[in-house]
């Protein structure tokens, strides 16, 4: 957090604070005074104060403002392990040269993020994404962002891209790819994963850095409406694909060629055709190790981007032919008109290197020692010298090399592109190759250079040079603070219609050898006018120099057109065409083959290219709200936490950071229209709402506006300010308000006290109406359950009521039913004298006695009320009488009452054979009544000495 020490009664921000309010005043100083100039009192009491330089987390609030001073407080920041100042609009980041994990953790991260202030926290790269990603969500004009890194090589450009794209990976990604179990199907950690892939295949460890970026890059991130993270692309700038074949001293060749060797298995090797003990022209200071040696993290990030094993398999053979290449050599042929000889050690290179590029030898061999002219419609075939076949062997190298880089990028998009419909804005981050300048330069330092300059114009003419204009033609009291423009350097190198770069592809597209002292010499004759460029007069190689922002560079033109043609032999591009290597034959399938003529000469070299892809850029950039990260270089020798004001302070020099704090600290970083102004600070002064405001414009035109500035500004300040201290904080201009940071803070709190006072009221409205609405439904709710309830009751009674009543009337009408099957039951005498039944002799009436009858079919037994049939009797019929002795022996037959041993036993059928109800003589079948009848009812075996019952009551009762 910034020191108390740093705030003032009108909350002097953390960024962009330049102008001191209640009596601190802000002196600005020339700009152009030489850190060599003797300090002034002032100066030297600022530096005396060592102790408190390490506070000033923006160099705005250095008093005063020279190389001098922003010198020291840097250096007493990085001496206590701060490694990040605000310079006014731009970060300056300090390079450790030493992981600091702490410094970029998650947590750290989030905290960035949901920070309501980011501004108070201690400066940081992810406030500037923060900052970024705000503007992106609140969609402010220019909506699509822009991250421009830039510095010198070694100065941290990488790692800060790096954390910039971890920091969105983060932030940005939705809760469901966060919570998802497949992490490799994320877009987060596909976009990620891009990052070591392209470097392990673009960077290579240099003198001035171990992860240089041999390869500018421009990677979007894309977001959805939501502003979720949802894909990304990436556009490749000048991949310095010489380096394939031809490193400098002490330097070394891209880091996946180091990475298959240290990291691959025996099993690998063997298929690679790669022994341990064997070693490779073009992999010098292979014993060198660093921390982008990490094979086995490649070969995940490869996979988790979609390459399968096979096609990983078919890009390390391919590398691995490239580096067989390497070992190839060639020796004079003693017959001028024959081909070169193959140095005797070379034939098994070239063998290996045929079979892993999938050519077969002879013919690769054919087309590095011959070449082939077209001379009208027949081709003629030369033979070529042993330094040309040298150029074809290493022509063949890049190309391949180059192609398979472009295909890998192009697969990336692939992979991690959204479709055009998923997204609507994007952030881009910009990391490209830092300002170079070696012993020895050529075509790619002019080129790298060169962007450079592009993107220190596009600074210049963004922020210093705009925002200076902009003060006056809004009527700003504004002296003008010098700075130094590149536009000079940028019109020799590109410039119309003569300038370096016309002449080199005039010389380029020309059907001749190229002359390096005639290129000097033209130079010199058409360009010696320009003061930004110069000859040493006395050294025997032709050279140019050039006085670029960041210090004179030298190049020499040896070999320059040469690399600016890029000529490739068409038999090499037909040659890969006809390999086997499924990847080869994917990627040079659609190349052309045709061998060029002598009119051919509009053919596109590499600087046309590379400055048509960076003007694309330049547009693109444009067209969004870009944000500066300036990354400087402590020492050249890359030592943790080493100091070195010189070379410190002329990067300072050079990236204009001390012109950006002057203008940052005496002018207005913060411009708003004045009807977005009063829209938006409206509610300090209770002014009327936008609709209202826009029809006062329409009555009384645009001259409301100020006055509501005014206004505004009145009531914001409290009057408490002067009108000197007024004119320090904001300025009315003709269509736009002038505001520092310091005002704009003041400006959003009074903002949003006013909103939290509205949004109290708001509440309590909301509550009030939302308790009386809850208390009328509960009222209502009460009398429709009250009748619903009764409803319900009534219903139920109803039901009920109806329900007795069918049961009611079914009991009568079943008690009906059995009164009336029980009197039909019952013998009366209208049935007995019904009965048409056979009379019996007088004797059997009269006696009583039993008759034996030949008869088979049972006979009833007829014992008044009932008659008993015994089944069991076929030939016998016993005939009871319905008096005396008779009823009573009726009676215990069908009682199965238990006999008295010796006196008379009868036997019945009830359980046996069934017992027959009748009460009548049957005619033609009988029915037995068990359902309704009361015998079912009858207790079968009664106690002796308790009364017979339960029989039928009714029958008995008649019958005893």
């Amino acid at each position: 957090m910034s020191s108390s020490t740093d705030r003032r009664n009108i909350a002097v921000g953390p960024r962009n604070g330049g102008a001191a309010v209640k009596g601190v005043t802000q002196r600005v100083h020339s700009p152009n005074q030489s850190r060599n100039d003797p300090l002034e009192e002032d100066v030297q009491a600022f530096l005396i104060d060592e102790d408190q330089l390490h506070t000033f987390d923006d160099l705005t609030k250095v008093n005063p403002v020279t190389p001098a001073t922003v010198l020291k407080c840097l250096q007493a920041r990085y001496r206590l392990k701060v490694f990040y100042t605000h310079a006014g609009c731009t970060l300056v980041a300090l390079n450790p040269f030493q992981p600091i994990p702490d410094l970029y953790s998650v947590d750290v991260m989030k905290e960035y993020h949901y920070a309501t202030q980011p501004q108070e926290f201690k400066p940081h790269i992810f406030i500037v994404a923060e900052e970024a990603y705000r503007n992106v969500q609140g969609q402010l004009e220019p909506v699509n962002q822009s991250l421009v890194v830039s510095g010198e090589s070694g100065a941290g450009k990488t790692w800060t891209s790096r954390c910039l794209m971890k920091y969105y990976a983060t932030v940005a990604a939705s809760a469901q790819a966060v919570s998802s179990q497949d992490a490799a199907e994320r877009i987060e950690r596909r976009v990620l994963d891009s990052n070591p892939l392209m470097e392990a295949f673009g960077n290579a460890c240099t003198l001035r850095n171990s992860n240089s970026s041999r390869f500018g890059k421009y990677i979007q991130l894309q977001l959805d409406r939501a502003q979720l993270l949802v894909g990304a692309s990436v556009q490749t700038y000048l991949l310095e694909k010489t380096r394939v074949a031809c490193q400098p001293a002490n330097e070394r060749n891209f880091h996946i060629f180091y990475q298959m060797m240290k990291g691959a298995t025996d099993e690998q090797r063997t298929d690679w055709m790669m022994p341990q003990d064997q070693g490779f022209v073009w992999l010098p200071n292979c014993e060198k190790q660093i921390e982008e040696d990490g094979f086995l993290e490649t070969v995940e990030a490869m996979v988790h981007l979609g390459i399968d094993a096979e096609r990983q398999r078919q890009i390390f053979r391919i590398l691995a032919g490239i580096l067989q290449l390497g070992n190839v050599s060639f020796c004079s042929s003693t017959n001028e008109s024959q081909p070169c000889d193959l140095d005797q050690h070379s034939e098994d290179f070239l063998q290996r290197a045929g079979e892993l590029l999938g050519v077969p030898a002879e013919e690769l061999c054919r087309c590095l020692r011959v070449r082939t002219l077209k001379a009208g419609k027949q081709n003629v075939l030369k033979p070529c010298s042993r330094a040309e076949c040298g150029v074809r062997r290493d022509c063949l190298a890049k190309v391949v090399y180059g192609q398979l880089f472009e295909w890998l990028v192009t697969f990336i998009n692939s992979c991690i592109c959204a479709d055009q419909s998923k997204w609507r804005n994007f952030i881009g981050v910009l990391d490209v190759y830092g300002f170079e300048c070696f012993q020895i330069n050529n075509l790619e330092q002019l080129c790298i250079n060169y962007a450079n300059e592009k993107l220190q114009q596009h600074f210049v003419a963004h922020y210093l040079r705009a925002q200076q204009e902009e003060y006056v033609s809004e009527g700003l009291e504004w002296s003008f603070v010098k700075y130094q423009d590149n536009q000079s350097c940028l019109d020799l190198l590109e410039g119309s219609p003569i300038s370096v770069f016309s002449l080199l592809n005039e010389e380029s597209r020309l059907n001749r050898a190229s002359d390096s002292t005639a290129l000097r010499g033209r130079l010199e004759k058409e360009l010696g006018g320009n003061d930004n460029i110069c000859w040493d007069k006395f050294s025997k190689v032709p050279h140019f120099t050039v006085a670029h922002y960041a210090g004179k560079v030298s190049y020499q033109l040896e070999g320059m057109v040469d690399k600016n043609k890029d000529p490739v032999p068409p038999e090499l591009i037909g040659l890969l065409q006809k390999s086997d290597s499924l990847l080869l034959h994917e990627i040079f399938s659609d190349k052309e083959t045709e061998i060029p003529n002598s009119k051919g000469l509009s053919r596109v070299t590499v600087i046309s290219k590379f400055k048509n892809s960076l003007e694309n850029l330049m547009k693109l950039l444009l067209t969004t709200a870009p944000h500066y990260t300036r990354c400087i270089k402590p020492n050249s020798d890359c030592r943790p936490l080493t100091f070195k004001n010189g070379e410190v302070i002329l990067q300072l020099e050079a990236c204009g950071i001390v012109e950006t704090i002057h203008i940052s600290a005496a002018g207005f970083p913060i411009r708003i229209p004045l009807k977005s102004f009063v829209q938006r600070y409206g509610p300090i002064g209770k002014c009327s709402a936008s609709s209202r405001l826009d029809a006062d414009l329409d009555a009384k035109g645009a001259n409301v506006l100020p006055q509501q500035v005014e206004q505004l500004l009145r009531v914001a300040l409290q009057h408490n300010a002067s009108r000197d201290e007024r004119r320090l904080l904001v300025h009315c201009g003709k269509t736009k308000v002038f505001l520092t940071q310091p005002m704009l803070d003041l400006l959003e709190d009074r903002r949003g006290k006013v909103l939290s006072r509205c949004a109290f009221t708001i509440q309590c409205c909301w509550l009030r109406h939302q308790r009386r609405r809850r208390l009328a439904c509960q009222q209502s709710a009460t009398l429709i359950q009250a009748a619903v309830r009764s409803w319900l009751v009534q219903k139920r009674i109803r039901r009920w009521n109806g329900a007795a009543s069918v049961i009611q009337n079914t009991w009568r009408k079943w008690r009906a039913l059995l009164k009336s099957l029980a009197e039909a039951e019952l013998d009366d005498a209208e049935d007995l004298s019904a009965d048409d039944s056979p009379a019996l002799s007088a004797v059997v009436r009269e006696r009583g006695s039993v008759q034996l009858s030949s008869c088979q079919e049972p006979v009833p037994v007829r014992g008044w009320p009932m008659g008993l049939a015994l089944a069991s009797a076929p030939s016998i019929t016993v005939s009871l009488t319905a008096t005396g002795f008779q009823k009573m022996i009726s009676v215990m037959t069908s009682l199965n009452l238990p006999s008295r041993r010796g006196e008379y036993k009868v036997e019945t059928n009830q359980y046996k054979q069934g017992l027959a109800s009748i009460r009548a003589r049957p005619r033609g079948s009988v029915k037995l009544h068990y359902q309704r009848s009361p015998l079912l009812y009858a207790d079968m075996q009664p106690d002796l000495k308790c009364d017979v019952t339960g029989f039928n009551e009714i029958l008995l009762e008649k019958t005893l």
